[in-house]
C-alpha cells in the first residue's frame, strides 16, 4: 500500500511520530508521501524523511490557505530550495486553490498556483493539488497549461461524477481517495464506482479525515488499509488486486520509486 498524502510530520504527531511510522509499515504501507504546507513545515518534514530514506518522501509547496500578501517572498525561498543541485523533493505540493473560508487572497492564490505549476513543468515534478470551493477556477488555470505534460494527484477528492470527469480530462492525473469514502452518508462510493481504477490512488490526509472505524480520531498512515478495503468493496475486486493497481498508479506519478 502507498499513502500518497500524509502530514505525519505535524505537531499532532510530536510525541509518537516514529511509532506512527512503524505502525504504518506493520500495516503493509510501503511508501508515505509528505506534502509540505509552508516554510515552517519544511524542516520537520525533511527530518522525518531523513530517518526513513526511500520510504518517506517529501514534497515542497505553499498550501493555498497559507497564501497571503507575502507569498512572493515565501515562493522565492522555496524555489531556491527546489533549485538545489540535489533537492530531495519528489513533487510540488500541497498547492492549489481554497476559497471555502475566505476569498481575501483570491488573486494571490491564483498567482501562487500558477507559479507552482510552472515549477512542476520546469523541474519535471508531479503536482499534488488541493481544491476546495474553487472547482471552476481550478479548471480555468489548468486549461492554461494543457499540453505541458503535467501529471499529479487531485488530492482528497470528494466531488460529483461531473467534477471527477472534468478533472480526469487531464490525462496525467489521478484522484486521491481517502477516509471520506468510508463515511456513512458519503456519496463518493457511487461516484468512484464509475471511475476507472487506473485513475485512483490512496491517501489518508493524516491527521485529518480518519476513516471508519476511526472517524473522529487522529488519522494516521496505517489507516490507509481501511480506505483500501472500502475501495475494493466499491469495485467488487479482491483487496490484493486493488492494492496492486493503486500502487502502480502511484508509481506512475511518483516515477522515482519502484
Amino acid at each position: 500500500m502507498i499513502d500518497t498524502h500524509s502530514h505525519i510530520y505535524g505537531e499532532e504527531f510530536a510525541q509518537d511520530c516514529d511509532d506512527v511510522v512503524q505502525r504504518a509499515f506493520r500495516a503493509g504501507v510501503s511508501h508515505i508521501f509528505l506534502p509540505n504546507i509552508n516554510m515552517e513545515s519544511i524542516q520537520p518534514m525533511l527530518s522525518l524523511c531523513d530517518r526513513y530514506p526511500g520510504r518517506l518522501h517529501p514534497m515542497i509547496g505553499l498550501h493555498p490557505s497559507d497564501v497571503n500578501d507575502s507569498f512572493h517572498h515565501v515562493l522565492s525561498s522555496m524555489e531556491a530550495l527546489l533549485a538545489d543541485a540535489h533537492p530531495p523533493y519528489v513533487a510540488v505540493g500541497e498547492v492549489g486553490l481554497d476559497f471555502y473560508w475566505d476569498t481575501a487572497f483570491r488573486k494571490e492564490q491564483l498567482e501562487a498556483f500558477r507559479i507552482q505549476i510552472e515549477w512542476a513543468i520546469r523541474y519535471l515534478l508531479p503536482l499534488v493539488i488541493h481544491v476546495r470551493s474553487a472547482h471552476r477556477e481550478l479548471l480555468d488555470v489548468m486549461t492554461e497549461y494543457s499540453g505541458c505534460g503535467l501529471r499529479g494527484i487531485f488530492h482528497c477528492f470528494g466531488g460529483t461524477l461531473a467534477e471527477a470527469t472534468q478533472l480526469l480530462s487531464y490525462e496525467g492525473f489521478c484522484l486521491g481517495i481517502g477516509g471520506v469514502l468510508t463515511f456513512k452518508k458519503s456519496t463518493l462510493p457511487d461516484v468512484l464506482s464509475r471511475i476507472p481504477l487506473s485513475r485512483v490512488v490512496l491517501e489518508t490526509d493524516s491527521p485529518y479525515l480518519a476513516p471508519v472505524p476511526y472517524r473522529g480520531q487522529r488519522n494516521e498512515s496505517a489507516y490507509v488499509a481501511e480506505v483500501l478495503r472500502k475501495v475494493a468493496d466499491v469495485y467488487g475486486l479482491p483487496v490484493a488486486e486493488v492494492e496492486r493497481q493503486t500502487d502502480q498508479n502511484a508509481k506512475r506519478i511518483f516515477t522515482h520509486i519502484n
